[in-house]
């Protein structure tokens, strides 16, 4: 249905993905089966997500597939939060990868807006 790897919101899940790995090797060891172990779940699931829905039949079911991804974008926005609250994580280094969620959130509404946009005209 989708080329997944043409598009923009999957690239910067990718991205953020990559980015999140990076981040956790900073965490104490401690944390390998809390906070490290979640937060790479929910950074994997975006993109996975987004591919899995892009190849799909439908555009129902992609947009399902975008709103999983989405949840995971704000859970692991969450966890990003608290490992700057539990102060095991600078606040510099945190911010950046949030505003990259924020504008995954945004790209993922819009284009979840823009599916049912479709949706509309092909039902008439």
């Amino acid at each position: 249905m989708h080329k997944v790897d043409d598009l923009k919101i999957w690239q910067k899940s990718i991205e953020l993905t990559k980015a999140i790995y990076l981040l956790v090797s900073e965490l104490p060891k401690d944390e390998q089966y809390g906070l490290i172990s979640q937060m790479k779940r929910c950074s994997i699931s975006i993109p996975s997500n987004i591919a899995e829905g892009a190849g799909r039949n439908s555009q129902k079911e992609f947009k399902h597939f975008l709103s999983i991804a989405n949840g995971s974008t704000y859970e692991l926005q969450t966890q990003l939060i608290l490992s700057m609250e539990l102060n095991l994580i600078k606040k510099e280094r945190v911010q950046t990868l949030i505003e990259l969620c924020v504008e995954i959130q945004k790209m993922n509404y819009s284009l979840q807006k823009s599916l049912m946009k479709t949706e509309l005209t092909t039902q008439y």
